[in-house]
């Protein structure tokens, strides 16, 4: 929990974002300003980008088992590729539950793929599963982050995610698979933007609406004709099987509705018993049909046949089988892993793999990756529907149980590898019967984070749902320190606030103050400063009832966070100094020099240099002294700016060239794209401009692969600021509109206000219109005034003296 011993954070104050793990590699979009040296040995930053091939996503699951029939459907799509072809980017096929819509989509995606150089991208929609269906953010997410884009950089606002990746797919040739859709809102922020590219959606539904507003081409599956149905049974049974009557396998179509899903599996278990004569099949089939007319009442024909085959091989597994299959249908996520499994049924992970071969060897489970499972929707509801019927209530209630116990204790080991610099929260010993995974390193855990996203915020639900409010509210927690590092912001903030409503139900208020924090957190981190305030304020307020010193403390120091990033200085230095006072009181030298450092950050940000300095010798003086290396790097970091505007530009260089040091000894590239901002400005001071273009681009690079986009705009303001000073207007003015573009966005009038100014001085130093048809005079002067009324809102020094540069330049 927080509050507890730890090394501090020490990016600009930034709690959280300071201790990036070793060994992290990103592998993000090149930056957009590139360098390059001409024959002179000179560096020229060029403001369009010159990218990198361009990545080549081959997200296509494999196909299930061997695929016969539907070649009218397959020639009908086929004219989806022919030039000209007339049609929208978009087909839909539309058809009953098991109808075969998903295997028809992957057979013909894999075998029309190198129509489409540039990827695949695929994603289940799961639209109709029991559980909740996968939002358009959710599928954005995953298909940025497959696009190259760091997990960081994805925009938490689902309409810029959109946007980016319509952008990214401009141009390009790449099929989009979109599974399972439930609707047209699902599936709209997910369209290609441009008809290089192609879209192919399935859903139960016609989904009407894309057709009318997007001119989608619709395909509408049918059961199979008989004859058809005949065939797929002959194909799957054929090497077993050589005797099967037609009739007798015309008649098995029949009972299984001439639907692909039902005649898989009904055909598998024919083909497991060669030496059973078909007819024992088919009467089997007969009796379960009886059955289920009795049992169900108004349920359509499809339906019923495909529930009877489900039953009746059901009914054929070994027991343990049978019993981990049902218990699946507890499992909260759409799809799991081994160990998962084991735990859902609580043995062994080497038998979960046997029984799980089992279940996939039946058709009743798909295996659509190493190591990773899922049910066919109807599948999945009728395993929970057998659980419910076969496992009595507590057997049901330990299974959740395991799998919940198996997430959180997982989460736990992958958060102590991912931030380890982060406290622990106190858990209770894994339920007996799992066995929660360990990470030998980084990747791994990593991996395990992105690939379990999904099941974790369904496991909390899960928890919300069964009243187990304890997991709901610890398992948020756990992640809070792996969301520090790569901000999925809406799934950071759900998970929270679901946690938050736990604990309250719970009574802990020592939790819900827990929970407060992580949103206050997510919402500074997210740039929505106003409502990280009021979630910061309310953990104050709980902590300081609670009696909780330090992690009032804590919550002081948040909320003088809020207020730097939103340049509120003197409310900043109020609660940083109080923060600072309560934490010498507690004897912790640690916070006590971080929270100076943020403090001595405020009186430079004030103008105040003569306040700056002191404070910050003495907190490198403690952060040496106790081997903080984060801390001691910062602190360099600011006494460089501090020397620079003291006309000591060779200590503000040697500040900062020590401060990079720190961060490449220590692995850590947030801290090296950071500091090199200082670094370029104490070598552009002393005249060494290549030196300092080479800094401010691995800056912009950097900062563009660990997606902040706020600190990479700084970047570009300040490379444009350069240019413009070498006589390069043109350039530096499109870099200082990229960055105020992205604060606008953000809603940073501070550093808006600079890159508007910098953007109104490269325009006026630029070709006039009436020369060369440059950029009017009179946008210059819009951008100044804007500027200047948004400087306006400050009270210190050094926005005075800002404000006092736009009147000279204008």
């Amino acid at each position: 929990m927080a509050g507890e011993e730890r090394e501090s954070p020490s990016l600009a104050g930034d709690r959280g974002e300071a201790e990036q793990p070793r060994g992290a590699v990103f592998s993000g979009a090149a930056a957009e300003v590139v360098q390059a040296r001409d024959v002179s040995g000179g560096v020229h930053f060029h403001a369009r980008p010159q990218p990198p091939e361009a990545p080549r996503p081959r997200q296509l699951p494999v196909s299930t088992g061997p695929f016969v029939n539907r070649g009218s459907e397959l020639h009908r799509l086929d004219g989806l590729l022919r030039p000209n072809a007339g049609t929208a980017p978009v087909c839909v096929l539309a058809g009953t539950a098991g109808v075969g819509k998903t295997s028809l989509a992957l057979h013909w995606a894999h075998r029309a793929s190198g129509h489409f150089p540039d990827g695949q991208l695929y994603v289940n929609l799961r639209g109709y599963d029991p559980g909740a269906p996968v939002q358009p953010a959710q599928a954005l997410a995953g298909f940025l982050t497959a696009l190259d884009v760091p997990s960081r950089a994805v925009p938490a606002d689902p309409e810029a995610a959109a946007g980016l990746y319509r952008s990214l797919l401009a141009d390009r040739q790449v099929l989009v698979v979109l599974d399972n859709a439930a609707s047209t809102a699902q599936i709209r922020p997910l369209l290609p933007g441009t008809p290089s590219s192609l879209a192919l959606v399935t859903s139960r539904s016609r989904l009407s609406g894309l057709a009318v507003r997007e001119g989608a081409f619709r395909l509408t599956l049918d059961t199979l004709r008989e004859g058809e149905a005949v065939a797929l049974l002959r194909t799957v049974t054929s090497v077993h099987r050589r005797t099967d009557r037609p009739e007798s396998l015309a008649e098995l179509a029949r009972l299984c509705a001439r639907l692909p899903l039902a005649l898989r599996i009904a055909a598998e278990r024919a083909a497991a018993r060669p030496h059973l004569g078909i007819e024992h099949l088919v009467r089997d089939l007969r009796d379960e049909s009886a059955l289920w007319e009795v049992l169900t009442i108004g349920e359509d024909e499809e339906e019923e046949a495909v529930r009877t085959v489900f039953a009746c091989s059901y009914r054929a597994l070994p027991p343990e089988a049978a019993r981990l299959f049902r218990l699946l249908g507890t499992h909260p996520g759409p799809e799991f892993g081994t160990a998962a499994a084991a735990a859902v049924g609580g043995v062994g992970s080497s038998r979960a793999e046997q029984l799980l071969d089992t279940l996939v060897g039946s058709h009743l489970l798909e295996q659509r990756a190493p190591d990773r499972y899922e049910f066919h929707d109807l599948l999945r509801a009728y395993a929970a529907d057998r659980a419910r019927q076969d496992e009595p209530p507590p057997e049901r209630a330990a299974a959740l149980h395991r799998t919940l116990s198996w997430y959180l204790h997982t989460a736990d080991a992958a958060q102590a590898v991912l931030n380890p610099h982060e406290p622990r929260v106190a858990l209770p010993a894994p339920v007996p019967g799992t066995a929660p995974a360990s990470f030998a390193g980084h990747t791994a855990a990593h991996e395990w984070y992105q690939r379990e996203r999904a099941n974790l915020l369904a496991a909390v639900r899960a928890a919300v749902a069964s009243g187990d409010d304890r997991t709901a509210w610890q398992l948020p927690l756990v992640l809070r320190s792996i969301h520090m590092l790569h901000n999925p912001f809406e799934e950071w903030l759900t998970l929270s606030g679901l946690g938050l409503e736990a604990a309250r139900r719970e009574g802990d208020r020592k939790a819900e103050a827990e929970l407060l924090e992580s949103l206050g957190m997510a919402h500074t981190q997210a740039h929505r400063l106003e409502e990280a305030a009021e979630h910061h304020t309310a953990a104050l307020r709980l902590r300081r009832t609670l009696g909780e010193r330090s992690n009032v403390a804590l919550s002081l120091n948040d909320l003088g966070l809020t207020r730097l990033r939103s340049r509120s200085l003197r409310e900043a230095a109020d609660w940083f100094a109080e923060a600072e006072a309560l934490f010498e009181e507690l004897g912790d030298a640690g916070w006590a020099a971080t929270v100076r450092g943020n403090l001595a950050e405020v009186r430079y940000e004030q103008g105040e240099l003569h306040r700056a300095e002191p404070a910050l010798v003495r907190t490198l003086e403690e952060h040496r002294r106790r081997s903080a290396r984060g801390g001691e790097g910062n602190t360099l970091r600011l006494l460089s700016a501090v020397f620079r505007e003291s006309g000591r530009e060779v200590e503000a260089l040697g500040a900062a060239r020590e401060a990079v040091g720190i961060s490449r000894r220590s692995q850590n590239r947030m801290w090296e794209a950071y500091w090199l901002l200082d670094q370029a400005a104490a070598e552009r001071a002393l005249g060494d401009t290549e030196s300092a273009l080479a800094s401010l681009h691995r800056s912009t690079a950097l900062h563009r692969d660990l997606g902040d986009r706020a600190r990479e705009a700084r970047a570009r303001h300040a490379t444009g600021s350069l240019l413009r000073s070498l006589g390069r207007p043109t350039e530096a003015a499109d870099l200082h509109r990229q960055a105020a573009d992205v604060h606008r966005a953000n809603g940073d009038r501070w550093q808006l206000a600079l890159a508007l100014a910098g953007l109104a001085a490269a325009l006026r130093a630029g070709p006039s219109a009436a020369d060369s048809g440059g950029q009017p005079p009179d946008e210059a002067e819009a951008h100044f005034a804007e500027a200047s009324r948004l400087l306006a809102t400050f009270d210190d020094a050094r926005a005075a003296r800002e404000s006092a540069r736009i009147e000279e330049w204008r």
